[in-house]
């Protein structure tokens, strides 16, 4: 009876597929007679005692995991239930594939990486181990200790005679400091600017590189929110360290991360290759299918955004959404909250009181009330500012990379992202947000809706600039 239920809730709409469908006709999910059980399907999938998207993925000291895909095994229920979570991956893989045009690719294997601590170490690990190839782009490259490391890490290979290429924003990374330049190009580090505002019309300015991508002998790579500063330094125990999520790459995804730096690269520099790069074949090195999505910096409407809409709108059980800059406009509020309608639960978690930008807060928190009145939990980080950028759909497809929930990512500057159909991995970054959530404070809708007059003013007053925030 409670697989019955199981499956009459999770079954795929058999007549109209609700990407091509416009939120206001979205229906629910479960048939009215199974409603009430509901509540019975989270208790199965937790009591679940060898489900492999809840319990295999190994954690070592520093808790990460690297993903080798998932496994069947087990009762007769528990394999129902992963036949359910794989059919439910294979529909969202080729929607992706039609509606994006990119083909995934299988056979990868990711580690997913907390704050600076794991994260620096694993960058800074795979530079030094380069012995062919080290590209790398960012769009925050500060002042500090660990922008010193990283340029003696990367003049060190070069006078070793790696091919060193180092993409840096023309606005993002303006505080670079000069010796360290000095002293990567003495090295041999070939260093590039997309786009120095002083050389650029308004109107280019406007479009930033905000990708995040190291690549090292075109075996592994790297990508998701951290910057080159102090601020990413630490655990996120304090104000001054931040919470952020990266990703290490070993597989054929490798490639597209590869292609996001050769695309804003070959803006920048009259080489795009040389007899260094090998063009080598990935072997399989684990099971995860992952899908490598670029936005461009240009007009109309972009492969982010078709991305943002086919996960919302093809969410059947549950969306984690944890973005350092939530500013969407009204469209993307509205698709969240007909999959609320439709019965997918919606769990948004967003900088608290230690954000970097409080401009941007008051654009999003405009959109509070409407999210909570239909249903969608709102939270706010509370220790420190949250950088990450990672969603979270029906425990089976994970979004990880540089793009935040606003305006700008999504309509003005390069970004890229990792869709990833795995079980495991998406259950450790679930995992990660439920750890977030402990530090976190709901925004409770009646409260909100009694908010100051001061309050819905300031966040008036943003609203002429909101796509540009």
């Amino acid at each position: 009876m409670l697989f019955a239920v199981r499956r009459a809730c999770l079954r795929p709409r058999a007549v109209t597929d609700p990407v091509a469908m416009p939120p206001s006709v979205h229906r629910g999910v479960c048939d009215p007679w199974i409603r009430p059980f509901a509540f019975i399907v989270p208790l199965i999938v937790k009591e679940g005692t060898s489900m492999t998207h809840m319990q295999n993925a190994p954690a070592g000291p520093t808790g990460t995991a690297e993903i080798v895909g998932s496994s069947s095994s087990g009762s007769a229920e528990e394999e129902e239930i992963n036949a359910i979570l794989d059919e439910r991956a294979r529909r969202a893989r080729r929607r992706l594939e039609r509606l994006i045009g990119v083909a995934a690719t299988e056979g990868n294997a990711l580690v997913p990486l907390r704050n600076g601590d794991e994260i620096f170490t694993a960058m800074l690990d795979g530079i030094r181990s380069a012995r062919h190839t080290v590209d790398m782009m960012t769009f925050v490259y500060w002042k500090g200790e660990i922008a010193q490391r990283f340029a003696c890490a990367l003049a060190d290979r070069a006078r070793e005679g790696v091919r060193v290429r180092l993409l840096l924003d023309g606005f993002g990374s303006r505080l670079i400091e000069k010796d360290q330049l000095e002293v990567m190009e003495r090295a041999g580090v070939q260093v590039a600017w997309f786009r120095k505002p002083l050389y650029l019309s308004p109107l280019k300015q406007n479009h930033r590189c905000h990708r995040k991508v190291l690549v090292v002998d075109e075996e592994t790579a790297f990508t998701g929110g951290v910057g080159i500063a102090e601020e990413w330094c630490g655990d996120a125990r304090t104000p001054d360290e931040w919470r952020d999520t990266h990703v290490q790459v070993r597989g054929p995804a490798v490639d597209g991360l590869a292609a996001a730096f050769a695309q804003n690269w070959a803006e920048c520099h009259d080489e795009l290759f040389d007899d260094r790069d090998r063009f080598i074949n990935h072997a399989p090195q684990g099971k995860a299918v992952v899908q490598v999505v670029r936005g461009s910096a240009s007009f109309g409407w972009q492969d982010m955004q078709t991305l943002l809409r086919v996960v919302i709108e093809s969410a059947e059980e549950r969306i984690r959404l944890a973005t350092a800059y939530f500013a969407p406009d009204a469209y993307f509020i509205e698709l969240l909250c007909a999959a609320a309608r439709r019965g997918v639960e919606i769990e948004i978690l967003l900088p608290g009181p230690h954000t970097d930008k409080r401009v941007c807060q008051l654009a999003g928190q405009r959109y509070y009330e409407d999210l909570t009145a239909c249903g969608v939990k709102v939270f706010q980080y509370q220790p420190t500012m949250l950088h990450t950028k990672v969603i979270t759909i029906d425990r089976t497809m994970a979004l990880t990379g540089s793009t935040n929930f606003n305006r700008r990512c999504l309509d003005h500057d390069e970004e890229v992202m990792l869709a990833v159909l795995d079980q495991t991995f998406t259950a450790t970054l679930d995992g990660h947000f439920t750890e977030d959530l402990e530090r976190s404070e709901l925004i409770r809708p009646g409260r909100w809706k009694r908010r100051s007059a001061l309050q819905r003013a300031k966040e008036a007053a943003v609203v002429p600039i909101r796509r540009f925030l």
